[in-house]
């Protein structure tokens, strides 16, 4: 984005997924970019990358107009510390910190616009599904930050209540649906395939189902209706799958990841007090 630089504060796996993406989208160029971290190896790590990379995250604030918080929420509060005296007016924060509220980012650090985002690991390769709450935010914010998620995937924006929600399903959920995809292939190996085999066909066919259900908007069982004859080798399967607890499974481990975020709420950070 011509003129704009960006401070990514911290460079774990999703800070420097959503870096990654902005260079893939082409928004931004790695000069326009500082990301940051504490530890030598990943700025190291970085820099092979060919982000400018530091552990000072002071003067990445100053150097950039986007600042994106991207850490763990036990360290949202040294990190607002840190930051909160090189903050002015005309910087927009962004937090993906999990728990942490636009009440707890202002408190913190002053009354600028602020977006909590909720993306996945998707982002470099343009695919995220992020979810979106803003707070002190002008229409130009606003149209500015949905413009840069948007461009590297779906993009919703929610009340700031349903962002626990949107952790469980959106992020954690891509966590899930690769443990799903795992299995297919293991079960592919058991029936024939070599694994790499196996990867392929479950990977595309993974792709395929869920591009119908965004090209479509279907309810999926009226796509699992298109491929379930009477009597047949699938509905056998789905069945067996259910037998077994398949959404029981899948349904009581979102609820306990959600339940553990609660948790997680309420004894969290103590951000500045």
């Amino acid at each position: 984005m011509k003129n704009l630089k960006l401070a990514v504060l911290g460079g774990g796996n999703l800070g420097t997924s959503l870096a990654k993406g902005l260079i893939a989208s082409k928004q931004f160029s790695f000069r326009d970019i500082i990301i940051t971290d504490k530890r030598d190896s990943r700025i190291d790590y970085l820099k092979s990358l060919g982000f400018q990379a530091t552990g000072d995250n002071r003067n990445a604030v100053s150097k950039s107009n986007i600042i994106i918080m991207s850490v763990k929420p036990q360290q949202f509060g040294s990190l607002t510390q840190e930051i909160k005296q090189s903050l002015n007016s005309g910087h927009i924060l962004i937090s993906t910190v999990t728990g942490v509220t636009h009440k707890e980012i202002e408190s913190s650090l002053g009354k600028l616009p602020a977006f909590r985002i909720m993306p996945n690991t998707a982002l470099e390769i343009c695919e995220s599904m992020t979810c979106i709450s803003f707070h002190n935010a002008t229409a130009g914010h606003e149209k500015l930050v949905l413009n840069l998620f948007e461009k590297m995937g779906k993009t919703l924006v929610i009340p700031e209540e349903l962002m626990g929600a949107a952790t469980v399903v959106g992020a954690c959920g891509i966590a899930f649906a690769l443990r799903f995809m795992r299995a297919m292939s293991q079960g592919g190996i058991e029936i024939g395939f070599n694994s790499e085999m196996s990867q392929l066909i479950v990977a595309q066919t993974v792709k395929g189902a869920a591009q119908l259900i965004v090209e479509t908007s279907n309810h999926p069982e009226r796509e699992i209706d298109k491929v379930t004859t009477p009597q047949g080798i699938t509905i056998s399967g789905l069945n067996e799958m259910e037998h077994q607890g398949l959404s029981s499974a899948v349904i009581r481990g979102l609820i306990t990841s959600y339940n553990k975020l609660e948790n997680l709420d309420t004894g969290k950070h103590k951000a500045g007090k």
